[in-house]
């Protein structure tokens, strides 16, 4: 028997009610889990996992992105790589690279994935990040929680290279080569070496640890540039750096390093496994060519008086008397040598079969080109550069070197600019407020960097530059070393061979320049990828800023919100020409949500 009807529409009306207030309530509840969950959190990030990758596999999709982004209609900012992405350096990439061919270490060079093939997102610190411990005491300590890597202190901390206390790493100074710590190596190397005194100032050093060498080298007045590949022991390089220590990531393998020729003034290498004579003497003729007519070359361990390695050990001594270096000292297992200033040295006859480099070899392209297996004249570099010719350090900063004067108006060129950059950087201080020292200021880039202006402007203070020379710009950085500074070629269409946050201050001048074609006004690359590359360097409270002119910096404006930057634009200082204006950026400390993976 049925139910009246007026209670027929009663039940329904109620089931009606019912389905009403349980989604109302559904609702409510997971707006709660996504808000307030570690549920919503993964969620999320699963989310933008998705996004990021989407970008990745589909270039149309990020083309969309970078357009957007360009054009000032991306609202939002850029998202966040995964966690897991803290270290990431594109061009060092073990997974990707661990394909490739071993034949002389080619896997681990740079080798870079096109920026269609990259996610476009923004490298997060690791949990637990603190702001970096200033200079001086960044040498001797720094924080656990910016690099979580006990592998170095546990495999080493016996050697002296470094501790984990509580908080803190901390660097007693000692290497393999030097247990006793590094000044007391120096002291040993300074009994045959001008290491004080200003005759030497520019150095690299080969495999270096977390650089107790080069940190400790500091106080004679000597700049070492240390270099490392990514390695096993997790992060060498970026220990260096976060110490303040100058150092960057490469690997002596198929081709020449990223220096001009009659660089560096000093080149040791402790223990840096080298194979100094293989392949016909292959990377000895390397140093030889980046060695300073009257430099010199030390190398700690093996092969030197080495158990086991006593061919080796002849083949060294064979290669340095083929190119006539002079033997200034064996002490125990440590070898020096210095660099003939000649040319006649070669003879025809060697067990190596070297041979000198004719006239259709540069002496110093270095970008992506492949190692020569003959020996660079010193006559085929410009001008007078050996040791003892060129001026004592501070001397040389700012007398003209002869490189310089071998350019067309170099004379002229290089005065009007270290004039101009004295200007700007009193500008920079005195009415734009900048800080361009320590405490706040340590490792700092110029990805412009001419003749090094701005470094020999900021020369007096206790920070150091690294130099870039964009590699399709005029090939200076041979000036810059001779004025006894350090840098390296390098093209901003491709990532930096650095770890994350290893910068405190990044300068640009003419930041379009370095993306566009020679022939036309077309750029190579995008600008949206330079600036998420400029993030990943550079360390939180970190500054950049960019000299460009007006319209640039408004399009450089919009994608700094993009990239989570906060950004002023000022007017250049009241000398200058032109129509520049000076953006200032400065990078915040954000953290990732918990559980973002």
């Amino acid at each position: 028997m049925g139910l009246p009807s007026s209670k027929r529409n009663n039940q329904r009306q109620w089931s009606l009610l019912d389905i009403v207030t349980a989604a109302f309530f559904g609702i409510v509840l997971l707006f709660f889990i996504l808000l307030f969950t570690p549920l919503g959190d993964s969620m999320a990030a699963s989310g933008r996992q998705t996004l990021l990758l989407s970008t990745a596999s589909d270039p149309r999709q990020r083309q969309r992105l970078v357009t957007l982004v360009e054009s000032g209609q991306h609202l939002q900012p850029i998202e966040y790589c995964p966690a897991d992405a803290v270290a990431h350096m594109p061009c060092e990439d073990p997974r990707r690279n661990s394909q490739l061919s071993r034949e002389m270490n080619f896997y681990r060079e740079r080798h870079c994935p096109l920026p269609e093939e990259t996610p476009l997102c923004l490298i997060p610190p690791p949990s637990g990040y603190k702001i970096s411990v200033p200079w001086p005491e960044s040498l001797h300590k720094i924080w656990h929680a910016n690099m979580p890597y006990n592998k170095i202190a546990d495999r080493k901390g016996h050697q002296g290279w470094m501790k984990r206390e509580g908080d803190y790493f901390t660097f007693p100074g000692g290497g393999t080569m030097f247990p006793g710590g590094a000044g007391q190596y120096i002291e040993k190397l300074s009994q045959y070496i001008p290491l004080n005194g200003g005759v030497l100032r520019t150095a690299l050093d080969m495999g270096c640890g977390v650089a107790s060498f080069g940190g400790t080298l500091l106080s004679q007045g000597i700049l070492a540039l240390s270099f490392a590949p990514r390695d096993s022991h997790k992060s060498q390089i970026q220990f260096a750096l976060e110490r303040g220590v100058p150092a960057f990531v490469a690997m002596l393998g198929t081709r020449r390093l990223p220096f001009p020729a009659s660089s560096f003034d000093l080149m040791h290498c402790s223990r840096c496994l080298i194979p100094f004579t293989a392949y016909n003497a292959t990377y000895f003729i390397e140093v030889d060519r980046l060695l300073r007519p009257g430099g010199y070359l030390v190398i700690s361990g093996p092969p030197v008086q080495w158990p086991k390695q006593d061919k080796e050990w002849a083949d060294l001594q064979a290669v340095a008397r083929a190119l006539c270096y002079e033997l200034i000292a064996v002490d125990g297992n440590t070898v020096i040598w210095k660099k003939p200033v000649g040319d006649s040295c070669l003879p025809s006859q060697n067990e190596f079969g070297l041979e000198l480099c004719d006239e259709s070899v540069p002496p110093s392209d270095a970008w992506y080109y492949k190692l020569k297996k003959c020996v660079t004249r010193p006559s085929s570099v410009k001008g007078d550069n050996a040791l003892g010719t060129i001026p004592k350090w501070p001397e040389r900063l700012t007398k003209v070197p002869s490189r310089a004067i071998a350019m067309k108006n170099g004379l002229d060129v290089f005065e009007a600019d270290a004039r101009r950059w004295a200007r700007r950087v009193a500008y920079y201080r005195d009415s734009l407020n900048l800080e361009l020292k320590s405490p706040a200021v340590r490792n700092v880039m110029d990805m412009n960097a001419f003749f090094g202006g701005f470094a020999a402007a900021l020369a007096s203070e206790s920070v150091w530059v690294m130099n870039v020379i964009p590699a399709r710009k005029p090939l200076t950085l041979d000036v810059i070393y001779d004025r006894g500074l350090i840098g390296v070629y390098h093209d901003w269409c491709e990532p930096f061979s650095t770890y994350p946050r290893t910068y405190d201050f990044i300068h640009v001048s003419g930041i379009e320049s370095l993306i566009k074609r020679s022939d036309s006004s077309k750029s190579r690359c995008s600008l949206v990828d330079l600036m998420v590359e400029m993030d990943r360097i550079l360390r939180p409270e970190g500054k950049v800023l960019i000299r460009d002119t007006p319209e640039v910096l408004d399009k450089v404006a919009r994608m700094a919100h993009a990239v989570r930057w906060s950004s002023t634009i000022h007017d250049k200082e009241p000398e200058s020409h032109g129509r520049e204006k000076i953006l200032v950026a400065t990078k915040p400390l954000w953290k990732m949500p918990s559980n973002s993976h």
